[in-house]
């Protein structure tokens, strides 16, 4: 919360004080381009530093993560799913055997499938 309310500070300051900041407005349109192109370059070195910083944080964070999923995450879900799928592994293979005859006395069933895009094309034609 005190995070949200310094940001909501620091933009109201920005937005507020940044036009009273500059000496002098632009008087030509040429000036006003200058100036634009010198804020307009100078932009990505403001924020090369800052996106550095936060690249470091996010990779620690990343670090830090993997750790604790590797050290207790991953166990834990390995521990619990592990027992259960080797209580129902014969279950498993019976219901793929079951599915894999299935699927064995269907392919005959269906001609139209094995029918090839040339052949669907010869019969349209006719």
């Amino acid at each position: 919360m005190k995070y949200l309310i310094s940001f909501l500070i620091i933009s109201f300051l920005l937005i507020f004080i940044c036009p009273f900041v500059l000496a002098q407005a632009p008087e030509t349109l040429e000036e006003a381009k200058e100036m634009g192109e010198s804020i307009l370059w100078g932009f990505p070195e403001v924020l090369k530093k800052p996106w550095q910083e936060a690249l470091a944080v996010w990779g620690k964070m990343a670090g830090w993560f993997k750790n604790l999923w590797s050290s207790y995450i991953y166990p834990w879900f390995w521990n619990i799913l592990g027992k259960e799928v080797e209580k129902r592994k014969p279950e498993i293979q019976e219901e793929f055997e079951k599915e894999k005859q299935e699927m064995k006395e269907e392919i005959p069933k269906i001609p139209e499938a094995t029918k090839s895009l040339w052949q669907r094309l010869k019969e349209l034609i006719k």
